[in-house]
C-alpha cells in the first residue's frame, strides 16, 4: 500500500528532536534522584569513617592525658573552622543559584536572538523561492 503522505525533513527534524528533548526532560527527576542520593551517600560515608576514627583513637588520646587547656584550644580552633567551612558551603549554595539564573536569562535571550534570526531566514527563504519560483 502506497501512502500519500508528504514528508518535509524539517517536519521530520523538529519530531525527533522533540521526542529525544522531552525523554530527556523526562529524566530529570530521576537523574536528580540519582545523583542526590549517591551524594548522601558518599557523605555518610565520610561521616561513618571520621567515627571509626574517633573509635580507634579514642582510647590512645585518652592515655596521653592531654592538658585540658590544649583540648580547649584545639576544639576552639576546629569549631573556627567548621563555622568557616560551613559559610563557605552557604556560600557555594549562593553562588549556584546566581549561576542558574543568569545560565537560564542567558540561555532565554539566546532563545529570543535565534528566533530573530529564525525569522530573518525564514523571510530570505520566502524570497529566494519567490524569485526562482519553487
Amino acid at each position: 500500500m502506497v501512502s500519500n503522505e508528504k514528508y518535509s525533513i524539517c517536519d521530520i527534524m523538529k519530531g525527533n528532536t522533540s521526542v529525544i528533548i522531552q525523554k530527556m526532560e523526562s529524566q530529570i527527576p530521576v537523574n536528580f534522584q540519582i545523583y542526590s542520593d549517591m551524594y548522601k551517600e558518599y557523605l555518610h560515608m565520610i561521616d561513618d569513617l571520621f567515627g571509626t576514627c574517633y573509635l580507634s583513637e579514642k582510647e590512645f588520646f585518652d592515655k596521653m592525658n592531654i592538658d585540658d587547656r590544649i583540648l580547649k584550644i584545639m576544639s576552639s580552633y576546629g569549631k573556627t573552622y567548621t563555622e568557616i567551612y560551613s559559610n563557605q558551603v552557604e556560600n557555594y549554595s549562593s553562588f549556584l543559584k546566581w549561576y542558574s539564573k543568569m545560565r537560564t536569562s542567558g540561555t532565554r535571550s539566546y532563545d529570543k536572538f535565534a528566533h530573530v534570526m529564525m525569522d530573518s531566514y525564514a523571510k530570505i527563504i520566502s524570497d529566494f523561492s519567490k524569485k526562482f519560483q519553487f
